[in-house]
Parts: C-alpha cells; structure tokens; sequence
C-alpha cells in the first residue's frame, strides 16, 4: 500500500478512536486492535504528528506513580474524519473500477 495513503489511514483510525471522548496510548491500542494491529512506536508517532497538527490536545494526568497523556480530539480532527469519509468514496468508487476488470 501506498506510504502516504496508508499513513492517512492510521491517522483516521487514531482520530476515530478518541472522537468519543479523551483516551491514552495502551487504551488507544486496545480498542483499535480488533481491527487493525499497531505497535506502541507507530501510535506515539501517529499522536505526536496530530497534536503538531493541532487535530488532538494532550494533558498529563499522574496515575499509578507515572505520568499519563491523555489525548482528545479538537474540532480540526473532527474535521479531519469528515473529510476521509468523503475521501474514502473516491478511493472505493477507483477500487470498484480496477475490480471490474478482472470480473
């Protein structure tokens, strides 16, 4: 798959993961992982490079003796979603096309 295409995919599915209210990285990876597998190092890539984006907001929380980061959605990635819901018809609409071809 293609680089880019595919890392705007994950980003997606980062943004998707938290749209419903604030998350951190080990709860991120669990509620993705029925659908996709993805190593912590991919994760905290993906949630550095929205929050330069500002697609995403973090604060630190102590818990446990550790600091966590807690990630939460700003409208920009909610923006985000909608605009690869529309994106994504595109691409399926093309998938079809090379489909048809091989029917």
């Amino acid at each position: 798959m293609d680089t880019q295409l595919k890392r705007g995919i994950l980003d997606v599915c980062v943004l998707a993961s938290i749209k419903n209210g604030e998350s951190y990285g080990y709860k991120i990876i669990k509620d993705m992982k029925p659908y996709l597998e993805m190593s912590e190092s991919t994760l905290y890539t993906i949630l550095k490079r929205l929050e330069s984006a500002k697609m995403l907001t973090v604060r630190s929380v102590e818990h446990d003796g550790r600091l966590r980061k807690y990630y939460q959605i700003t409208p920009k990635g909610l923006g985000r979603i909608e605009e690869f819901k529309a994106e994504w018809k595109e691409v399926v609409a093309i998938y079809s096309f090379v489909m048809k071809e091989e029917e």
